[in-house]
C-alpha cells in the first residue's frame, strides 16, 4: 500500500500539479478548512479553485466538462493530473496522501473498509452541512 503512494509521488513530481481542488469559497466551513490545507506542507503541489468565484469566465475553463459548477459546489471535489475526478472522502484521500502531516490517513482510508467508512461519514457530513454553515456565519461572522 506504501509503494502505491511512493509511486503516485514520484508521478506527481514530474507534474506541474498533483491535483486540483474544486471548492464551495462562499461556505465559512469550507473556506476555513480549505485554508488550513493551504498552510500544511506539501499544499505547493495543489491548485486550489474556489468555484464560489464570481468571475465564472475566469473559472469555467478549468472546470471538469462534465461537472456543473453547481455540483463542485455542493460535494468536494479533486481532479488528479491525468483528469480523473473524485468527490467526497475519496477526494479528501487523494489530498491527504500530498500532505506529508495527513499521509498516514491517506494510507488508513486507501484500505476498502476504511475508504467506505470516509465516504459514508461524509455523505453524513453533507446532510447537516446546511445547518453546520449557517453556525459558522453566525460564530465567524460575529
Amino acid at each position: 500500500m506504501l509503494a502505491c503512494f511512493d509511486l503516485e509521488a514520484n508521478i506527481i513530481m514530474n507534474t506541474q500539479s498533483a491535483l486540483t481542488v474544486f471548492f464551495d469559497g462562499s461556505c465559512p466551513l469550507c473556506k476555513r478548512e480549505i485554508a488550513f490545507y493551504q498552510k500544511q506542507s506539501g499544499a505547493e503541489q495543489i491548485t486550489w479553485l474556489n468555484v464560489a468565484d464570481n468571475n465564472p469566465d475566469s473559472i469555467d475553463s478549468q472546470l471538469p466538462e462534465h461537472l456543473s459548477r453547481d455540483q463542485l459546489m455542493a460535494r468536494f471535489h479533486v481532479q488528479d493530473y491525468q483528469g480523473d475526478v473524485f468527490s467526497g472522502g475519496d477526494a479528501f484521500v487523494k489530498v491527504w496522501a500530498l500532505l506529508p502531516r495527513f499521509k498516514f490517513l491517506a494510507v488508513i482510508f486507501a484500505l476498502p473498509v476504511f475508504r467506505q467508512c470516509v465516504n459514508w461519514g461524509y455523505d453524513l457530513l453533507l446532510r447537516f452541512r446546511p445547518a453546520m454553515q449557517r453556525r459558522a456565519c453566525q460564530l465567524f461572522d460575529e
